[in-house]
Parts: C-alpha cells; sequence; structure tokens
C-alpha cells in the first residue's frame, strides 16, 4: 500500500493512493471523525495496516478522490523523532577523500534533526537565509509503525510501517562552523527535511529487500539533469542495526523517522568529483528525487527570507605573513 497525507480542500487526512485516485483510510476503517495523516493512523488500535489492506482490496476505487486534485503533504506531518544516520561509506568517506573512525564501522552513527520543519512533495522550501552554499542530500526514510524500545536486529523490520525519501537540506557553510566547533550538525541541518511522496508498506517493497537492506535504484536531477544515479542497498550496516541502535536504551513509536543517510554520490560535493555539472543549490531551482519501488519527491527552492549577516558563516582569516607573525 502507499499511504498517503493529503489535503482535498477540508485539511490534511490519511489516505491509500490506489492507481491515479486517494481513498480515505478513516473512511475504509470506519473511523469517526477522520486520521489527520500517516502517524494518526499507525497509531489506531488494534493493527491498523492489518485492517486497511483488506479493506483496501475490497474497495472501489471510484468512490475515492482523483490525486490530480488533492495536495499531497508530508506523509508524517511532524514526527515525533527525525533520527539522521550515516551509512553509506562512499558517502561518509567522500570518495576515498577521508578516513573513518573504528566508531562508524562498529555502530550506526546518527543525529537528531528538527521535526519542525517538514515540507512535503512539490513544496517550496525556504533557501535558508544565513547560508550560501545549500545542500541536498537523497536518503531513503525507514517510519516506524509501532512502539519498541531495545529492539534486536532481527526483529527489526516488524517494527517498519514502511519506506518514503528523505531529503536532508543542508547549509555546507553553516555546517562546517558547527563541525569545527565539534558540536552538532544542528543549523546546518534544521532548515527543512522533505518527506515524501507517500509511504510504501514493506510488504510491497520485498522484491526489494535483501540482508536487511533496501536494493533500490535511486536518481537525482536539478532542473531536469540528472546529477546522481546509484544504488539504495550499497549500505555498509543494515536496517536492523539502525533500529537495534536507536532504539537501545530508548523508544520508538508510531510516525518516528529514520534516515540512513546520503545513499553514495547523492549530495553536490559529490555530483562535482563524479564530474556532474553540479553546484549549489540557488532560488529557482527544482530538485527531483526518484527513487524505485517509492516514487518521486520534488521541491523548488524559494527565496530567501530576511537575511541577517550576524548569522552567516564566517571564513577563516588569511594567514598573516610570515614577517608580521
Amino acid at each position: 500500500m502507499k499511504l498517503c497525507t493529503y489535503d482535498a480542500g477540508n485539511g490534511p487526512r490519511a489516505g491509500v493512493v490506489v492507481g491515479d485516485r486517494v481513498l480515505d483510510a478513516a473512511t475504509l476503517l470506519g473511523e469517526h471523525g477522520g486520521v489527520r495523516d500517516v502517524q494518526a493512523l499507525l497509531e489506531l488500535a488494534n493493527d491498523p495496516l492489518t485492517r486497511l489492506k483488506p479493506a483496501v482490496a475490497a474497495a472501489n476505487a471510484a468512490q475515492g478522490v482523483p490525486l490530480a486534485g488533492v495536495r499531497l503533504r508530508a506523509p508524517i506531518l511532524q514526527p515525533p523523532t527525525v533520527r539522521d544516520f550515516m551509512v553509506y561509506e562512499g558517502h561518509a568517506t567522500q570518495g576515498g577523500t577521508r578516513q573513518l573512525s573504528d566508531a562508524w564501522y562498529r555502530l550506526p552513527i546518527f543525529y537528531f534533526s528538527s521535526p519542525l520543519r517538514i515540507f512535503g512533495p512539490e513544496d517550496a522550501v525556504p533557501y535558508p537565509s544565513a547560508s550560501d552554499q545549500l545542500d541536498y542530500e537523497l536518503e531513503l526514510g525507514a517510519v516506524i509503525g509501532r512502539e519498541g524500545s531495545n529492539v534486536a536486529e532481527a526483529d527489526a523490520f516488524s517494527y517498519i510501517a514502511g519506506f518514503t525519501i528523505f531529503n536532508d537540506w543542508s547549509c555546507r557553510d553553516l555546517q562546517r562552523d558547527e563541525m569545527e566547533a565539534r558540536l552538532g550538525p544542528a543549523k546546518g541541518k534544521d532548515s527543512a527535511t522533505s518527506l515524501g511522496p507517500w509511504v510504501v508498506t514493506t510488504d510491497e517493497l520485498a522484491p526489494f529487500i535483501r540482508d536487511g537492506r533496501l536494493y533500490v535504484r535511486c536518481t537525482l536531477k536539478v532542473n531536469g539533469v540528472q546529477w546522481m544515479d546509484n544504488d539504495g542497498g550499497l549500505m555498509y550496516h543494515t536496517w536492523g542495526a539502525m533500529i537495534e541502535r536507536a532504539s537501545r536504551d530508548s523508544r520508538m513509536v508510531p510516525g518516528d523517522v529514520l534516515g540512513g543517510g546520503t545513499v553514495t554520490g547523492g549530495s553536490i560535493g559529490e555530483a562535482i568529483r563524479d564530474g556532474k555539472p553540479a553546484r549549489y543549490l540557488q532560488p529557482g531551482d527544482v530538485v527531483e528525487i526518484e527513487v524505485e519501488g517509492i516514487g518521486v519527491l520534488r521541491n523548488t527552492i524559494a527565496p530567501k527570507v530576511n537575511p541577517d549577516p550576524k548569522y552567516r558563516f564566517k571564513a577563516p582569516a588569511a594567514e598573516a605573513p610570515a614577517a608580521s607573525r
């Protein structure tokens, strides 16, 4: 199933995409009052996805609304948490130019991103006012379907409701400031995350899942020009290892989002190194990510709003000449 959050003019509701139509999830399940988004759907009692699947199969698609006539929102409007990992060795080493620590190979490393700046498909993403080096990051995102703590890697897939496309918009100049201060990333990352166009349930993606990884073709275009093409399955750590790590001595709940980190080649620096005609993003650019088995997530970069020079990245001063040291 393709689980979406859509707005037909009366506010967001959870739905299921069937062909070129959207069926209302609350109607299918007999839930009165509607279901606001995919997270609210997953929070329903009595295994909502198991109940929803036969209801979709028995439904008449004509009772839905045309997909072309609704606004698709981010499937999870405000996730409880957003954990973003970095499990692709090619990205982490920047094509072999950077040496990784032993800890990177032992543990799936992640940071918490902001759940308060989530954008959906076709949304305009504001260019961060303090940055001049806006980058995308093509990622796969797992959406948690049930609560758990201390989940074993072997059991992890039973906690994943499905997968979506995850674009971790990154301000490389601000990130550089933070990482040199040995804290972060924070402001380099919290201006925007895009999710969508929907969540494809794990059972539907079963043909692409092997060895705990999702082997799907991932491509990215900017203004119609392809800047990236690679396989999302070429990850060092598995999805199970990520969930085990995230839930250790902690808690996951329905609607939590885990980003797998940038698929190798899925950032601008890597595109430049791979010989693509890439550069940092500018207002007006259209970034289009396509993932096999999931769909297309497209966003346009909007202009900066209220830039303030005091928050901007300050490059280090040039070294003083030897005679004046």
